[in-house]
């Protein structure tokens, strides 16, 4: 599809990988970047347009269905990270607002914009995932959890939107330099390298980003039997 001319929205478009997202849409020369945040002050990028977003509010994301609805391009990029450690211990209170805000505010994104995206014409819906869609981590359990469930979802998101022409792309990514992943001590790749990665599979109409080694390694991995 064409990004040139086209009108985009990013969900959690302030930092990290939103904002690589956004950048590298008004590169390519998107006529529009909505740029969601839950306080559309933090957005301080000239070129894109402030657009309150709060995932899990069934308001905000009505609200901006309604004023971005010249959107062709929709991003669901807004995501937490969770305790670290929570397997066996502490609340459960913690990971159920990281499914209510990666799974649940993905899907609520998706339906809210799914019309409007069908009456511009299909355009595309980027879901942003991560290898965590495929491995469990004692560590993040509720971040895998919901990655796994928002990888689920972009398939039965692609099967429910193909009959009105909306490329729906998942977009897996090992570790990336982002505040969220700062207390890990081990190799990132750049949240410039996600944006442009997914910027071409967008222009090549593709439906799924490997972005990284680590993505590449672990989707061939899925077939192979467990240890």
């Amino acid at each position: 599809m064409d990004i040139k001319g086209s009108v985009a929205l990013v969900t959690g478009a302030n930092r990290g990988i939103g904002h690589a997202f956004a950048r590298a849409l008004v590169e390519h020369g998107a006529a529009k970047v909505y740029a969601g945040a839950r306080d559309p002050a933090t957005v301080t990028d000239p070129d894109l347009t402030p657009l309150r977003l709060d995932v899990t509010s069934a308001e905000d994301i009505a609200a901006a269905a309604a004023a971005a609805g010249d959107a062709t391009i929709v991003i669901n990029n807004a995501g937490i990270l969770g305790n670290v450690g929570e397997l066996l211990t502490g609340s459960l209170d913690t990971a159920r607002q990281v499914l209510e805000v990666n799974f649940f505010g993905t899907w609520a994104v998706s339906r809210a914009f799914a019309p409007v995206l069908a009456r511009n014409g299909g355009g595309a819906l980027v879901n942003m995932l991560s290898v965590a869609s495929w491995k469990g981590n004692a560590r993040t359990v509720a971040y895998s959890a919901s990655k796994a469930a928002q990888w689920s979802l972009t398939d039965a998101l692609r099967e429910g939107l193909r009959d009105q022409g909306t490329l729906v792309v998942g977009v897996h990514a090992g570790y990336v330099d982002t505040d969220g992943a700062a207390w890990l001590d081990v190799p990132k790749i750049g949240p410039a390298e996600v944006a442009a990665k997914t910027m071409q599979a967008l222009l090549d109409d593709r439906a799924e980003v490997l972005v990284d080694d680590a993505a590449r390694r672990l989707k061939a991995t899925l077939s192979q039997p467990l240890d």
